[in-house]
């Protein structure tokens, strides 16, 4: 049994936290049963030098904190006698769970979420909500990429340790493709042939989990390059509102290619309560040809399932509107201190200690699921298939909700309309136009001067 504490939380409990009273710093219940006094304080006791023993609360999306960081919070605790309790909220409630606590006032001493400047300002209002870390000693390492995606009138609000280098590509079984005599697909034609073989041998082509609720819009945001390169000038087109989403054919053809290949059965069956826990077991099974996934899931397999080796699993980018450009994502899920929190200074020192070269390395050595982090002078995991891929695929380019305003706030709202056009519900162009409603919805509260 690990000894850290991770509470589960689902959008009912939280909103009844929120609920039960104006004070924000009342003492409230763990997850394991045990009470614990929100003002962190949990004893009288000294541990660390002197500390006294405090409890950091954070609050996450499940699955953006990971074991190799939780063991370390675990050294953190014992060498500062502060004690971080995770809280673990189901993907799909997230967003929902957060922005009830933080308009209570209540928010957590940490809280997770996703960067980029709209998503920022606009989700978590982070220069009302967070804590300026621009004087940090941190941000002069971490990629300046990642940085800029967390910055909001020239200050930095969180921190980002996520491997923002190798992008979600799709994974395929180079055993199977070889039997089949299928080659690396250079276009959307291509690729949906190659499908059609694999389903024809009695496998299904693509394992896609829809049932968390973000992962399936990846398919239509990660080729954005393209988009832009089929359309010059489209991104900023799109954020100075010269253009809207419905007025690009190339994403009308990416979201018509994506409701394709769900009619051809590419997903199986169960696509709509699949979800991604369970990529490496079915793959590792056969049962599926190819997965839309973290490069690492070479290095899973091959840990899990003794038929496997690294080499027998290869990538390519998302074929979608003919793709060959190598999205890039230099965001990912960040870490934010609340600015109401009464233990601001030991926030800071967590991401301090997380921080450290030799804690960022044991991180990237003991996560299977990366292969890199956005910091310098770290021992990469790099795969020659994944060396591979970079060589193959020179030409570079940033994702859409990494460049493109009011688009990755409104996530899992884009994942719901492409779930009703899946199902038949709406067509493509309805999914843009909910979009650019959204955007402009956005738009009008940061009172942007593009939308008036």
């Amino acid at each position: 049994m690990k000894k850290w504490t991770i509470t589960l939380l689902s959008l009912s409990v939280a909103m009844s936290v929120a609920l039960a009273g104006c004070g924000g710093n009342n003492a409230k219940e763990t997850g394991d049963g045990s009470a614990s006094s929100s003002d962190g304080a949990s004893g009288a006791s000294e541990q660390g030098g002197g500390q006294k023993n405090v409890t950091l609360t954070y609050m996450a999306s499940q699955g953006w904190i990971k074991d190799s960081e939780m063991e370390l919070a675990k050294k953190f605790e014992e060498e500062t006698g502060i004690k971080i309790d995770y809280q673990i909220v189901p993907s799909d409630q997230y967003f929902n769970v957060l922005k009830t606590k933080l308009n209570a006032g209540e928010g957590p001493d940490i809280f997770g979420g996703q960067s980029g400047y709209s998503e920022i300002t606009m989700n978590y209002n982070v220069e009302k909500n967070a804590v300026d870390l621009s004087d940090q000693e941190w941000v002069k390492r971490e990629d300046p990429l990642s940085v800029e995606q967390l910055t909001a009138n020239g200050k930095v609000y969180a921190l980002t340790i996520w491997d923002t280098y190798s992008s979600f590509v799709v994974a395929y079984n180079k055993k199977l493709f070889n039997k089949l005599g299928l080659e690396i697909p250079k276009s959307y034609e291509e690729f949906k042939n190659a499908a059609l073989k694999i389903q024809k041998d009695g496998v299904t082509p693509i394992y896609e989990p829809i049932a968390d609720g973000w992962h399936h819009v990846l398919w239509f945001a990660e080729p954005g390059p393209n988009y832009d390169k089929l359309e010059p000038n489209l991104y900023d087109d799109l954020n100075q509102n010269k253009k809207k989403f419905v007025d690009s054919k190339a994403m009308l053809d990416s979201m018509t290619q994506l409701k394709e290949m769900y009619d051809l059965g590419f997903f199986g069956d169960n696509t709509l309560s699949d979800t991604g826990s369970d990529t490496v077991a079915k793959l590792g099974s056969g049962e599926f040809g190819m997965s839309l996934v973290a490069q690492s899931v070479a290095t899973e397999l091959a840990g899990q399932y003794p038929e496997y080796k690294v080499e027998d699993i290869g990538f390519f980018p998302i074929p979608l509107t003919d793709n060959q450009i190598y999205y890039i994502n230099p965001g990912g899920p960040s870490k934010f201190i609340y600015s109401g929190s009464k233990h601001i200074d030991e926030a800071k020192r967590y991401f301090d200690f997380l921080t450290k070269q030799e804690n960022l390395q044991f991180m990237l050595d003991n996560d299977p699921t990366i292969s890199n982090l956005n910091f310098p002078d770290l021992k990469n995991k790099y795969t020659s298939e994944q060396q591979k891929l970079f060589s193959s695929y020179p030409e570079r380019g940033t994702d859409i909700q990494d460049y493109v305003n009011y688009v990755n706030p409104q996530w899992m709202d884009i994942g719901k309309d492409i779930v009703s056009m899946l199902s038949g519900a709406i067509q493509p162009i309805d999914v843009l136009k909910s979009i650019d409603q959204r955007r402009a919805d956005m738009a009008k509260v940061a009172k942007d001067p593009n939308w008036k």
